[in-house]
């Protein structure tokens, strides 16, 4: 499986964590390469206003995959603050550091934004969780202005047991190997 191929490379310890981070999360790239470790408390990490998409913070569970890779993190902590610093400079990671990775150097066939979509076909399609609670972890907001004004809570257990289930979904060992088609990530297929 995909994660156990990321796992398993060698080379480049911090993008290989940013992006294993970043598919556990199903957060947008933007959001992880900044990412400090100020925001994580425990096993709560609260992503301020000014990095989200839709301007307001954004609380992720983070399921035990997630731990861990935060741990390997921060066995490598510099000074920094920073969770995932570029490996040259310490200054925040490129734009294009896990795209390499994952394109070139893995040779994957995909985006690394993509593999937010990856979660909500897998939310959607095999699990009984809630639309909504998926809607709530991609942090995408509500379209209705009527349904956003009773709305008021923000499902955090219940995306606590989906981001676990997610996170066992890719860790395991025994799952149903998903085959990503040329193209597929980008909406087409080849």
């Amino acid at each position: 499986n995909f994660i156990t191929s990321l796992k398993d490379y060698s080379s480049g310890i911090i993008p290989k964590l940013a992006l294993e981070f970043l598919i556990l999360t199903a957060t947008r790239p933007i959001e992880t390469r900044l990412a400090s470790w100020n925001e994580i408390n425990e096993d709560l990490w609260v992503i301020p206003a000014e990095r989200m998409k839709a301007g307001g913070t954004h609380s992720v569970p983070l399921s035990s995959a997630a731990l861990k890779v935060l741990k390997k993190a921060h066995a490598l902590r510099s000074a920094n603050e920073l969770i995932f610093p570029s490996p040259i400079d310490d200054k925040p990671m490129s734009d294009g550091t896990m795209r390499k990775l994952l394109q070139k150097t893995l040779g994957v066939d995909a985006t690394v934004h993509g593999f937010r979509s990856t979660f909500k076909d897998w939310a959607s399609e095999t699990t009984n969780h809630p639309n909504e609670v998926s809607e709530m972890a991609l942090a995408h907001t509500i379209g209705s202005k009527t349904e956003a004004a009773y709305r008021r809570g923000d499902l955090l257990q219940k995306r606590r047991e989906l981001m676990q289930d997610w996170s066992d979904f890719l860790c395991s060992k025994n799952g149903t190997v998903i085959r990503l088609e040329k193209g597929a990530a980008y909406g087409r297929r080849t």
